[in-house]
């Protein structure tokens, strides 16, 4: 039996449609989900950076209500808003990535 070269292999899995994640719900997958202390968080966009889905939200500070205004201290234009649990996938990567542990992952 002869061995195939590369070039004889079949391509394998490819991704047709990339960042596909919002089109369908892939959020049931989540066993835990990030909670985020939103008094603990600096606004430094860690969560934002590393979130292999996108799942995190930011809001800019015109769009904030009065109550989101006394909770968050940060001196940047913009805040994080919230996870998007029909995209989160609960891996944790925000979690580990908040230098000031201001997320925590909590069972669902």
């Amino acid at each position: 039996m002869k061995l195939k070269s590369w070039r004889d292999i079949p391509i394998g899995g490819v991704i047709i449609a990339a960042g596909n994640a919002k089109q369908f719900k892939t959020g049931a997958w989540r066993t835990k989900k990030p909670i985020t202390d939103k008094s603990k968080c600096t606004n430094c966009m860690r969560c934002v950076i590393f979130c292999p889905d996108a799942a995190i939200t930011v809001k800019l500070e015109s769009d904030l209500t009065d109550k989101e205004k006394a909770v968050f201290k940060a001196k940047t234009p913009v805040m994080l808003d919230r996870a998007d649990y029909d995209i989160c996938k609960g891996c944790g990567i925000c979690a580990e990535e908040c230098p000031v542990k201001a997320i925590e992952m909590v069972k669902e």
